[in-house]
């Protein structure tokens, strides 16, 4: 039974979408001003394993993104680079795009640009004025807070609490509350417009989500989802937006966020010289290294990224494919005796067990090696059985459809003729004793990419992951 830890409520509950085998679920995307950083990866690998997930225990998901091609800060780019807002969004939505492909983050069912939602925004702003929660400054509709009873309720925060944190796009004298927020703001001049029954202007940053939404999902939906930093004032101007609209509450029945990403102990910040963008860091590598990265976290813990975090993945994900390689081995040509150990059928409950529960995968992560530890142990007595091998393959390419670590496609190591050399010579150096010379051509290999594992059956070389 699947349980999710719910922001709004504060406490894990049972999984019941509006619709029996239907679910659909949001979550903010990126405002395309820059290349994206790992906080980004951080919470999109996240929602990617959830939906991907779902979709495994037979729902059908429809995965919703939005994409915020025009506010401020695209705006203020465009300008610095003296170039056109839309070439600026359409830039940097396409290396967006692009690194979700290499991260293998591929669930999202549709991407919706802010801009190309006009319409729905204007008819959201049109109703919610109408309904005396929308009123008239000298740049911009805002939204009246203090007119939402429930405004505050995901956040905890009341009308005035909201006093002291404020929202984008948020100036202006004339507000009724401090709290306000912009839902259409007038243009300025040779500020990008579109035009409206107010005058020409631009959508305020909250009402975007809303309209979109409205427009694949209707007034209410399942999931909505995204980084904890948004949860105020981003989310609590959502639910005020749309339920106001639509007289129907809750807007969505779970909201899911995932923790803070700092690095080593530091908020991450141009400024401090620690910003990684997703590109940077995937030159130094692999797409799978850092999916494990994140994968190994649950989704609602804070990651304090590091190298050494890094370096640890690396070795996982070498591990995890040095174990297959075996698999495959043995599968193609091993003991054909009765399986008796049932091992995989054992490991997989313990997979489901773990993502049930608010889809933790750190604890699914360590079902893995705990499968890896056990199953070396019996491929070293050779009690594991060409069944055996073929049952575990199934749950690792079941594992791979939610994780995307391409943990099947690992293929056979090609050892360099250079590398059989040092390795025989370095067995010959271990063979009388003469350890530091052993050491010595042990780094020499692994600056060649590749390091051997010793075992009771010799040495292994094993090819070091990017």
């Amino acid at each position: 039974m699947l349980k999710l830890y719910n922001t709004l409520t504060r406490k894990k509950e049972v999984f019941k979408p509006k619709r029996k085998e239907k679910v659909n679920i949001f979550v903010c995307g990126p405002t395309v001003y820059d290349f994206s950083h790992i906080g980004h990866a951080r919470t999109y690998v996240s929602f990617d394993v959830i939906v991907k997930y779902l979709r495994e225990k037979g729902y059908d998901v429809f995965y919703l993104q939005n994409i915020t091609d025009i506010d401020d800060k695209v705006i203020k780019r465009a300008n610095e680079k003296k170039i056109s807002w839309k070439k600026l969004a359409r830039n940097f939505e396409k290396e967006y795009l692009k690194d979700m492909k290499t991260l293998k983050i591929n669930s999202v069912t549709k991407y919706a640009r802010a801009t190309d939602h006009i319409k729905e925004i204007i008819s959201q702003v049109k109703r919610l004025k109408k309904k005396g929660f929308g009123y008239e400054t000298n740049n911009g509709i805002y939204y009246d807070i203090g007119r939402f009873k429930g405004y505050g309720k995901l956040s905890r925060r009341t009308v005035v609490m909201a006093e002291d944190a404020l929202s984008r796009i948020d100036e202006g004298g004339e507000k009724r509350n401090a709290g306000d927020f912009c839902l259409w703001k007038f243009s300025k001049k040779d500020e990008a417009k579109w035009e409206s029954p107010w005058g020409p202007g631009r959508p305020g940053w909250h009402i975007e989500d809303t309209a979109i939404t409205e427009k694949y999902f209707g007034p209410q939906y399942d999931i909505h989802g995204g980084a904890r930093d948004l949860i105020f004032p981003h989310h609590e101007a959502e639910i005020s937006q749309m339920e106001a609209v639509s007289g129907k509450s809750p807007l969505v029945r779970y909201w899911l966020h995932t923790g803070f990403l700092t690095i080593e102990g530091q908020k991450m910040s141009k400024s401090l010289g620690n910003f990684i963008t997703i590109r940077k860091l995937l030159e130094k590598v692999s797409p799978r290294v850092l999916r494990l990265l994140l994968i190994k976290t649950h989704y609602r813990s804070p990651i304090d990224f590091s190298d050494k975090l890094l370096l640890q993945s690396k070795r996982e994900i070498e591990r995890m494919d040095e174990f297959l390689r075996k698999l495959k081995k043995l599968n193609k040509k091993g003991l054909e005796r009765k399986s008796k150990l049932k091992l995989a059928e054992r490991v997989e409950k313990e997979f489901e067990q773990s993502m049930e529960d608010d889809f933790n995968t750190p604890s699914a992560v360590s079902v893995i090696f705990k499968l890896i530890a056990e199953g070396n142990k019996l491929l070293n007595k050779r009690r594991l059985t060409s069944k055996e091998a073929r049952e575990i393959l199934v749950f690792f390419k079941k594992i791979d459809r939610v994780f995307s670590l391409d943990l099947t496609k690992v293929e056979k190591v090609k050892i360099p003729q250079k590398i059989r050399n040092l390795v025989r010579q370095r067995e010959q150096f271990r063979k009388y004793s003469r350890w530091e010379k052993a050491d010595d051509i042990r780094k020499e290999i692994e600056k060649s990419g590749f390091f051997v594992e010793d075992t009771q059956e010799g040495p292994k070389v094993i090819r070091k992951e990017k």
